[in-house]
């Protein structure tokens, strides 16, 4: 029998893994019996990540800390990844962040810090696991986390700056992905729609929200915990060989309309 997502033995760096979405992708992909390595800025709490994803999936996951904003720090990550494991397989650029202010009363710094992280930050990453890890081995899965808003403009939330970041993520992807795809590497991306994270519950419970999300999402909901994972799976494993370039909308069909 053909186990056509099976990790086994891989390696996958996970940013973005204290909380939220990236915490379920990892342990969607230790499932499948994928080491895991949970990076982001607070080390207790990927150490606690990492304890639960060995100790539950009997995988071997480790935290090691990540500023994606700062590449010295992003190098220094990825080379401790190689001196623990010696390969990264697979790269789930998840770290991002969220700025809400209208565009017109827009600070610089607003704009420059959703672009240094969102885009700038993905960027960092991936560059630094394709050159130590990717490229010599000629084989590696880069996903980037966008958004449904990197493709879309929206009306409920004044964020210009975290549509034109996610939007340069999505350009990115296609951009890798053409520039690896023959050197064993495919890059791409997934934009989530309204998923529940500790940073979304107050704004997606809200009336006013919620009454917007089913005149706006065919599926009439948010997305719930796990579907995301899937397609997070399936884009880190060999049987998506011939999937590369390609923005994956997980979204309850908001895009569609």
């Amino acid at each position: 029998m053909k186990k056509y997502f099976d990790l086994s033995g891989q390696v996958a760096v996970v940013t973005g893994c204290s909380t939220g979405l990236g915490v379920q992708m990892a342990k969607a992909l230790a499932n499948q019996g994928c080491n895991i390595v949970a990076m982001a800025r607070r080390q207790n709490l990927i150490d606690e990540v990492a304890k639960e994803i060995a100790e539950t999936y009997g995988v071997k996951a480790v935290g090691i800390r990540c500023d994606i904003t700062d590449t010295a720090s992003v190098e220094e990550a990825i080379d401790k990844t190689m001196a623990e494991f010696g390969r990264i397989d697979i790269l789930i650029n998840n770290a991002g962040t969220g700025g809400v202010t209208p565009a017109e009363d827009m600070p610089d710094e607003t704009f420059e810090h959703e672009m240094n992280i969102d885009l700038f930050g993905t960027f960092k990453v991936a560059r630094a696991c394709a050159k130590k890890a990717m490229l010599p081995a000629g084989y590696g899965r880069i996903i980037n986390i966008a958004s449904m808003y990197g493709l879309v403009g929206n009306k409920i939330a004044p964020t210009a700056c975290y549509h034109a970041a996610k939007g340069g993520v999505v350009n990115l992807t296609r951009a890798l992905a053409a520039e690896w795809g023959e050197k064993g590497i495919t890059v791409n991306g997934i934009c989530p729609g309204y998923f529940y994270t500790p940073l979304t519950v107050d704004t997606l419970n809200s009336e006013f929200f919620v009454n917007y999300a089913k005149t706006m999402i065919p599926l009439a909901r948010y997305g719930n915990e796990g579907e995301l994972d899937t397609t997070a799976i399936y884009l880190a494993s060999p049987a998506s060989s011939y999937v590369n370039g390609q923005n994956i909308a997980v979204d309850g069909g908001y895009t569609c309309m």
